[in-house]
């Protein structure tokens, strides 16, 4: 089956609704798609010169994620000491050595439709959900999560505790964007489509939703998400938490400021040589 033609079988048993709870071909077409997902055929977001995001949304691919979710039956998953009830249709992954990924033993779990390419190393206890893809050289450390959709790029590192979030619906919403050689901190937490462009560090503890204004002190611009457009980090760029003043109000009043994340600097040398540490533990 062609990727045009498992497209249109997804849309069809998509638009078809509970119906397709009884229709063989229905789980025949999620399953085709999961086994793509896997293998990096397909991707719920591409990159994309074209797009004003750099990114291109593959909606169809979501609904199919979705399709195996109505599809799915609750099922006992027994694991060794452990056990799990899920939808059928999203069991954990299984690798083996010829796969060429690190699962360090201590709890990490992949679902079932994750693409995870070769050299990734999973630090426990971490989690990477459906329709997630995650590049080559990328670490995915303890406590971190990817969440459903969201794209890795190359050579991340995703710090302890770090939180991508994921997005299934809306359908033709963006997911999570991190591109490649980026630096998640520890405790950072990216949501709501937010794309963090290659070569940037997001330091510990740093925040970024749709509603999150990020200050830049580098050039005095404030970058903000927009009705059309998601909140877009830009390339080498330094983030950090801060605050800001209340500047009216009882929040004047009483001294109050409110979280911000800013730029401080772009990305050399010395940031490059701080980071180093990584391949040495790869």
């Amino acid at each position: 089956m062609t990727i045009q033609e498992l497209e249109a079988s997804i849309e069809r048993h998509f638009a078809a609704g509970p119906a397709a709870s009884g229709d063989p071909g229905a789980m025949a077409a999620f399953l085709a798609l999961r086994a793509a997902l896997e293998s990096g055929a397909v991707r719920s977001a591409s990159p994309d010169a074209a797009s004003p995001t750099g990114w291109h949304v593959n909606a169809w691919v979501k609904r199919g994620i979705l399709l195996g979710f109505r599809l799915g039956a609750l099922e006992e998953m027994p694991a060794p000491g452990l056990s799990f009830v899920d939808k059928h249709t999203y069991p954990a992954r299984h690798f083996s050595a010829a796969d060429g990924v690190r699962v360090v033993p201590g709890g990490s779990s992949v679902r079932a439709g994750a693409y995870l390419a070769r050299s990734v190393v999973c630090m426990p206890p971490m989690y990477i959900n459906a329709g997630a893809y995650v590049d080559e050289g990328a670490m995915v450390d303890s406590h971190a999560l990817v969440g459903s959709c969201a794209q890795i790029g190359k050579r991340v590192h995703l710090s302890a505790a770090a939180q991508i979030g994921g997005v299934l619906e809306p359908v033709n919403a963006s997911p999570v964007v991190i591109e490649d050689d980026v630096l998640v901190g520890g405790n950072c937490g990216v949501y709501e489509g937010a794309i963090v462009r290659k070569g940037a560090v997001l330091a510990s503890g740093t925040i970024l939703t749709r509603g999150t204004p990020v200050f830049d002190l580098v050039t005095g611009r404030v970058l903000r998400a927009t009705v059309e457009l998601p909140l877009i980090v830009p390339e080498y760029a330094v983030v950090v938490p801060g605050s800001r003043a209340v500047t009216k109000g009882k929040g004047q009043e009483w001294g109050l400021s409110l979280y911000a994340a800013v730029i401080v600097k772009y990305r050399d040398d010395k940031t490059d040589l701080s980071t180093t540490l990584e391949d040495l533990l790869r």
